[in-house]
C-alpha cells in the first residue's frame, strides 16, 4: 500500500470539508408528508439535501444518480463489485430548547452545532470527502465506491426500499452512523400501538377529568414535551401545589395555567434516542406518574394506568418479554407517541429493540395476549429484523485494521439497540462516527460534532475506502 497519510490529505481540505458541512446543516430536512409532492415525496427540505449532496457530487466530478427522489448515489471506479457506504441526509424534528440556531451550523469552541451534525449530515460528508481524496489522489480502484444517500432513515426506510428495488446491492459496505469503532450486530426494531377505544361514559365523581394528553413526536425518541388539559371538580389548588412540588422532585420543569375553565399542565422532560429509554427522562410518562396520584375520570385513568406501568420499566418487564444474549445485550422499549383525547380514545405508540436471538413472533403474541387481558388492542405493528456479521469476516477485520492504525486504539466490536443502514446491505457494518469517551447527542437539543472528531472520520474513512476497493488489497 501506498504510504499516504491520510489526516494530511483531510487537513488539506479541511476549510472546504466545514463550508460543505454548513451548506447542508442549513436546510432543515425534517419528513414533511403534508406538503410532498412528485419531486418531492417526503418533504422540499428533504429534497433539497438530497440534491445538495448530488449536486456536490456532480461538481467534484464523480457520476451521480438521483433514485426516485428519495434516494440516489454519488460513485467512482470500476469493476464488478460494488463496496457500498449508506448515510442520510433527514434528521429528527429540532425539538426544544437549544441556545443555538439549529439550522446554523456554527463552530464554537471546537465543535459544530446543528440538528443533523452527529446524526448524520457530519458523518455522511466525512465519508463523501473520504471518497473525495482517494480520487484526487488517482489511487487505483479494483471495485466501485458508492455512496448511497437516503433520506427517510429517520422515518420509514422508504428510501432504502426504493433504492434497492431499482439498483444492485453492494457486495460489503459500511454504514457512518452510529459508533466507532465497529458494530457488527444491531437489534430488530419493532415499532407498534397500544389502542385504548373510547367510552365516552360521564364521571361526574372523579377528582379531575382528563380531555386530552399529547406527547412525543417519533416512535424512536423518549419524548421531552407533553401536555395535558384537564377538568378539575376537587380543589385546583391542591393539585397546582402537588405539581409545582413534583417539578421540584424531579428536576424536570412546567408551567401550568387556566384556559376558558381548562387547566392546562405541561412539562419538559429530556430528550433522547429510544434506543435507549435510559438516557433521557420521558415527560409523557412523567406527567402521567403525576396524574396518577389523583382521582380520574375512569377512561383518563386507564390511559394513564397504561402509560405509568411503563414508568421506570423499559425492558419488557410489562409484557413477560425480558430477554437479552450475548450478542447483542438487553431488549428495550421506548414509548415514543402518546396521544389521547377523551372523545377518540387513546394511542401509545412503543418502539422495540431486541436482541439478534429473540423469538418477535413469540413476544409477539404475549405482548397481544397482555393487551388483550387489559382491554386494549394492539395495531400498526412493522418490524426491522436484526443484523449480524460474523466477527472474523474479511470486511469486519479490515476495518479493525484501519481504525487501529489511524487511532492507536484497539477496534473493539459492539452492538446497539440503533437501527443503521447497516442492516440494508446483505453484508454491512455501523463505522463511527462517534468516538468512543464523546458524549452521545443525537436526536437531543443543541447536538454538535467535535471539528477534530469530524476531521479523523474523514481520514478513516479515506483509508477504509482505499483498502476496501483499491487495487493493493488484490496480491
Amino acid at each position: 500500500m501506498a504510504d499516504i497519510k491520510w489526516m494530511d490529505e483531510v487537513l488539506k481540505r479541511k476549510d472546504d470539508l466545514i463550508q460543505d458541512l454548513q451548506g447542508i446543516l442549513k436546510i432543515r430536512s425534517v419528513l414533511d408528508e403534508e406538503h410532498a409532492t412528485d419531486e418531492a415525496p417526503l418533504g422540499r427540505g428533504v429534497k433539497d439535501a438530497l440534491q445538495y449532496m448530488l449536486d456536490l457530487g456532480d461538481k467534484d466530478g464523480f457520476t451521480t444518480k438521483n433514485a426516485g427522489n428519495l434516494a440516489g448515489h454519488i460513485e467512482m471506479g470500476s469493476g464488478k463489485e460494488i463496496v457500498g457506504i449508506l448515510g442520510h441526509v433527514d434528521v429528527v424534528p429540532e425539538g426544544d430548547g437549544w441556545t443555538v440556531d439549529p439550522y446554523s451550523g456554527i463552530v464554537k469552541d471546537g465543535k459544530i452545532y446543528a440538528r443533523g451534525s452527529s446524526d448524520d449530515k457530519g458523518p455522511t460528508m466525512a465519508a463523501y470527502y473520504g471518497m473525495k481524496i482517494v480520487k484526487e489522489l488517482g489511487l487505483p480502484l479494483e471495485k466501485k465506491v458508492r455512496l448511497i444517500v437516503g433520506t427517510d432513515e429517520e422515518s420509514d426506510w422508504r428510501c432504502m426500499d426504493y433504492y434497492f428495488a431499482h439498483e444492485e446491492m453492494p457486495a460489503i459496505g459500511f454504514s457512518p452512523d452510529a459508533d466507532f469503532p465497529i458494530i457488527y450486530a444491531e437489534k430488530g426494531i419493532s415499532d407498534f400501538d397500544i389502542i385504548q377505544e373510547p367510552q365516552m361514559k360521564e364521571d361526574t365523581q372523579a377528582f379531575a377529568e382528563i380531555l386530552s394528553f399529547e406527547s412525543g413526536r417519533r416512535y424512536n425518541m423518549v419524548p421531552d414535551y407533553a401536555e395535558a388539559h384537564l377538568t378539575i371538580r376537587g380543589e385546583q389548588a391542591e393539585l397546582l401545589q402537588k405539581f409545582q412540588d413534583y417539578q421540584k422532585e424531579t428536576g424536570l420543569s412546567g408551567k401550568d395555567f387556566v384556559d376558558g375553565g381548562v387547566l392546562i399542565l405541561k412539562l419538559e422532560g429530556i430528550s433522547a434516542h429510544g434506543a435507549e429509554p435510559r438516557n433521557g427522562k420521558s415527560a409523557g410518562l412523567y406527567l402521567a406518574n403525576f396524574l396518577s396520584r389523583f382521582g380520574l375520570d375512569s377512561q383518563g385513568a386507564k390511559f394513564i394506568g397504561t402509560l405509568n406501568q411503563f414508568f421506570d420499566k423499559s425492558r419488557g418487564e410489562n409484557f413477560g418479554i425480558q430477554y437479552e444474549d450475548d450478542i447483542s445485550g438487553d431488549l428495550t422499549i421506548n414509548v415514543g407517541i402518546m396521544n389521547y383525547h377523551r372523545e377518540k380514545g387513546g394511542r401509545i405508540g412503543l418502539n422495540m429493540r431486541y436482541p439478534v436471538t429473540f423469538d418477535i413472533e413469540a413476544g409477539k403474541t404475549k405482548i397481544e395476549s397482555k393487551l388483550k387481558e387489559d382491554g386494549l388492542l394492539f395495531g400498526n405493528f412493522s418490524d426491522s429484523k436484526p443484523h449480524h456479521v460474523d466477527k472474523n469476516d474479511p470486511l469486519i477485520k479490515t476495518l479493525q485494521k484501519v481504525y487501529e492504525e489511524q487511532t492507536g486504539e484497539k477496534a473493539e466490536l459492539l452492538a446497539i439497540g440503533g437501527g443503521t443502514y447497516a442492516r440494508a446491505l446483505d453484508k454491512g457494518v455501523a463505522f463511527g462516527a462517534l468516538f468512543p469517551g464523546r458524549e452521545d447527542v443525537m436526536h437531543q437539543k443543541n447536538e454538535y460534532m467535535y471539528v477534530e472528531d469530524l476531521l479523523k472520520a474523514t481520514a478513516i474513512y479515506a483509508q477504509a475506502i482505499y483498502e476496501l476497493a483499491g487495487k493493493q488489497q488484490q496480491k
